[in-house]
């Protein structure tokens, strides 16, 4: 009996499969073009993939998905739950109300129910006000029948989740365990505002992650699959299907995550370089010990500032669909917008009429695709300063990307990698491994599963061992609920930051666990 493992990742152009064998070797691949609902996309790239690999069904023990349906939600604003907003933190908070400085459609779509509730804790988890349990019922009964998710964020809360958990308590009881809770504790680090947002943005992305999960389910049912399901996480890890509905937000941004692991895989490069060519953008992110490197800063997304942990990436307008435009003058602009999905259309070397990048690589003699004939007739010396041009662009994301001035080995994935050169100014060795047009696809199927904490820890009262060693314990056991193998475990980052303007030598620690599924 072999323990055959399916990933799936979903991007902005393809939907790409693939099949890993017990000692992670690709069975089999396919790319399908990404569908406007989606879940059509994961359909016809699952059915090719498993119909290619021709393996035994009951064998294929676990299914991926890295999906990008949560970020277009909150982007396109589509789909999004009805969800109430609830602040503990009356009357230390009010100056700023939540949801400012978000979108203002944005917060016209999430701002309809917004409560400010007396309560919260200081930084060392005294309270400030007790919690106003009146008010919170008060508003559980108002809300009834309202919105089906709420978000609850209180001052401090990953000190002290007291007041949080109160909340939750109060909306359950009066409205039942059918409403989804989402508390900030859970999801964001210290910083209210940044905290308040993510747990916002959780709350109203719920129904469209749930709608995903059953439609990957489905899908896998209908093939007569029984499988494990995950899915991918943005710090390059799995989670369960019951993590990722309670946490969809942890889903923005996996498919570069993805690519990232799965370039370090395919490569066997556990510090380097990755750039991830799609059909719309390329991604350039880096990798330490084969995982990404986490950004520091706050992430926009979708006009909402947060502050839960997201991969350090740089992201330009330059992908195998970015439209090239030349003026009459002989000056050129490449992008930022693309043909995406539409590329076997459009471009000329397939019969359409939009001059592409494939089309200036395929005309240049780099890449042997479509019919040459077509772009056989433009100025060569014109299209070499166009490709000139694109391999500058990826050469400065990689310079922005680096820390030193010393040259990195890159690795170059994804459909579109192919465009580019074999020397790169910056890098010390360009790789382009086999398989690494479904790296992301790769990457999904062979993470790890894993949990992280954040938390502030006065060392005066417990001392740093003792708070190093409750924070490892703490994220152990995030990473078996979200579906890790205990003996598995190892702690893959640790950060302790000392707060100077906190008293009672207060410091913040960080500590992710991650191990093999269970």
């Amino acid at each position: 009996m072999g323990t055959y493992r399916i990933g799936i990742d979903v991007g902005g152009t393809h939907t790409d499969a693939v099949i890993l064998d017990e000692n992670n070797q690709v069975i089999s691949e396919t790319k399908s073009s990404t569908t406007v609902d989606v879940a059509t996309g994961i359909y016809n790239a699952m059915h090719k993939v498993i119909a290619s690999a021709d393996v035994p069904r009951e064998e294929i023990h676990y299914a991926m998905l890295g999906t990008t349906h949560c970020t277009n939600a909150i982007v396109e604003r589509k789909g999004l739950n009805e969800i109430a907003v609830i602040r503990i933190g009356a009357p230390a908070t009010l100056a700023v109300k939540p949801l400012t400085g978000v979108q203002d459609e944005l917060r016209e779509a999430l701002g309809k129910y917004v409560y400010l509730v007396r309560g919260g804790h200081e930084f060392d988890g005294r309270e400030i006000v007790s919690l106003d349990e009146e008010h919170l019922y008060q508003i559980a009964n108002e809300i009834k029948g309202k919105v089906d998710s709420i978000a609850i964020t209180s001052v401090f809360s990953p000190v002290s989740r007291e007041h949080e958990e109160r909340a939750r308590k109060i909306c359950t009881e009066i409205l039942g365990d059918e409403i989804s809770i989402s508390l900030s504790s859970e999801i964001g680090s210290v910083g209210l505002l940044e905290r308040e947002n993510a747990t916002i943005l959780n709350a109203s992305v719920i129904k469209v992650a749930k709608t995903a999960a059953d439609g990957f389910i489905q899908a896998l049912k209908n093939e007569g699959i029984h499988a494990k399901v995950f899915f991918g996480q943005n710090d390059g890890t799995l989670m369960s299907v019951e993590y990722a509905v309670k946490y969809p937000i942890f889903t923005i941004a996996c498919g570069p995550t993805n690519s990232l692991r799965g370039a370090s895989y395919l490569s066997d490069l556990t510090d380097a370089i990755v750039v991830d060519v799609g059909g719309t953008t390329s991604d350039v992110g880096i990798l330490v010990n084969s995982f990404p490197r986490e950004s520091s800063l706050a992430v926009e997304i979708g006009g909402a500032r947060t502050n839960f942990r997201m991969p350090d990436l740089v992201s330009i307008g330059l992908g195998g669909g970015t439209i090239v435009r030349i003026e009459e003058n002989g000056e050129f602009t490449i992008g930022p917008d693309s043909v995406g999905y539409r590329l076997p259309e459009e471009a000329m070397i397939f019969g359409g009429n939009t001059l592409t990048t494939t089309d200036v690589a395929v005309a240049l003699g780099k890449v042997e695709l479509g019919d040459q004939s077509n772009v056989a007739h433009l100025d060569k010396e014109l299209l070499q300063r166009v490709y000139n041009k694109m391999v500058e662009m990826v050469e400065e994301a990689i310079d922005k990307m680096k820390v030193s001035a010393n040259p990195m080995p890159v690795i170059l994935v994804g459909g579109g990698s192919v465009l580019f050169p074999k020397e790169l100014k910056g890098a010390s060795g360009v790789f382009r491994p086999e398989n690494s047009g479904v790296a992301n696809a790769i990457g999904s199927a062979i993470s790890q599963v894993s949990g992280q904490i954040e938390k502030i820890y006065l060392i005066d009262e417990i001392g740093r061992e003792n708070a190093l060693k409750a924070a490892k314990e703490e994220a152990m056991d995030v990473a078996i609920n979200a579906g890790a193998n205990k003996e598995s475990l190892i702690i893959v980052d640790i950060e302790d930051v000392p707060l100077a303007y906190l008293p009672g030598n207060a410091t913040r620690v960080r500590v992710k666990a991650a191990g093999e599924l269970v």
